[in-house]
């Protein structure tokens, strides 16, 4: 559920961004985002001392996420809105793909085709412009697909079971985006900060505490807790959530064949998570049983 909201908030910033991006362009907006994020997110570092490998993780993740971010923002400035959403949307299936070959551990096949459906279903829900002849901006939305994807198999690889404190980890995150803006943004930061109104810098808020600080400490948390693909297939239904919030706040209209594309992904998302439960749920006795069984040859007992 926290995933899916993390959905809806990402979904919901397109209007809010892209109206900014306007204003301030695209390095002034992300300066100013992870700014306040670690502004907001710092004061967490009192409470808790990162040892050297949290701090490495950390900062590890920080430049993956900085990374998509920047290449998915040029990348939709190069490009059609429709080549980026179906591009971006392989994350759904580069992620299970990725973490596969990590975990040496496959999903079964009727994940797969539960991520297909859901793909396609992007595919349908963005194709009202129709596609173009593929530009540099393709290949710029292709690289963030594979980083997000690389980011979100990373960030359970290197946490999962580990005593790494979720918060500090998001805070070296927007830290590391907040430094790598910055400096990349120049000179040009505070003039066109200066020049923002109160609605603008309403919209720096929201993206900076809803998009950046709740979506990544509640991304990060529940990947701890769950795989890299039920993430990226739960996350991948943001699509579905910014054509909802353009029906309801931009007065655009629904076709016949976004809706079913719209059902394609809700379908997918829906069949793909229940296909991932079942796969751990099959894999958790084997596990508990290697437990068990290490803990009889140390002499150890316990609950588990």
């Amino acid at each position: 559920m926290l995933l899916l909201a993390v959905a809806v908030v990402w979904g919901s910033s397109y209007l809010t961004a892209k109206t900014l991006v306007v204003a301030g362009g695209v390095l002034v907006v992300l300066a100013l985002r992870f700014l306040v994020s670690a502004a907001a997110m710092l004061p967490f570092l009192a409470r808790h001392r990162p040892g050297r490998r949290e701090i490495g993780v950390g900062l590890l993740l920080g430049v993956t996420q900085a990374s998509v971010l920047a290449l998915e923002t040029y990348g939709v400035a190069l490009t059609s809105a429709t080549n980026a959403g179906v591009l971006i949307s392989l994350t759904i299936l580069l992620t299970p793909m990725l973490e596969g070959l990590v975990t040496r551990r496959w999903l079964p096949r009727s994940f797969f085709v539960a991520a297909a459906a859901a793909t396609f279903g992007v595919v349908l829900l963005v194709a009202g412009p129709g596609f173009r002849t593929p530009s540099a901006g393709d290949a710029l939305i292709l690289a963030a697909a594979v980083v997000r994807a690389a980011h979100v198999t990373l960030s359970a690889h290197l946490t999962s079971g580990r005593p790494y404190d979720t918060t500090t980890l998001t805070t070296l995150q927007t830290v590391v985006g907040a430094v790598v803006f910055t400096l990349a943004a120049g000179p040009a930061l505070l003039p066109a900060a200066a020049t923002f109104h109160a609605g603008q810098w309403l919209g720096i808020v929201y993206l900076a505490l809803g998009c950046s600080v709740f979506a990544f400490v509640v991304q990060l948390w529940a990947i701890r807790r769950t795989s890299a693909s039920r993430a990226s297939l739960l996350l991948g239904t943001e699509p579905v959530w910014a054509v909802i919030f353009g029906l309801l706040l931009a007065g655009d209209h629904l076709t016949l064949v976004s809706g079913t594309g719209m059902a394609f992904v809700l379908a997918g998302t829906y069949c793909g998570q229940r296909a991932e439960s079942r796969a751990r749920s099959a894999s958790e006795p084997k596990i508990l049983q290697i437990h068990r069984a290490d803990t009889a040859q140390t002499g150890l007992s316990g609950v588990i």
